[in-house]
C-alpha cells in the first residue's frame, strides 16, 4: 500500500499504521479512509495529499 503525504505541513498517512488516536486502524488503504477523516496535523482535507514517491 501506497503512502500519502500532505501538501501543505508534509504528514505521511502510512497504511501499515494507519491513524488510531482518529479511529483509523492499521491496514487501512488512503482510498478507504472515511470521507471525514483529515490531516491529523493540521486538518487539510484528502484532496491535499499526494502519493509518496
Amino acid at each position: 500500500m501506497k503512502k500519502y503525504v500532505c501538501n501543505v505541513c508534509g504528514y505521511v498517512y502510512d497504511p501499515a499504521l494507519g491513524d488510531p488516536d482518529n479511529g483509523v486502524a492499521p491496514g487501512t488503504a488512503f482510498e478507504q479512509l472515511p470521507a471525514a477523516w483529515v490531516c491529523p496535523l493540521c486538518g487539510a482535507g484528502q484532496d491535499q495529499f499526494s502519493p509518496q514517491e
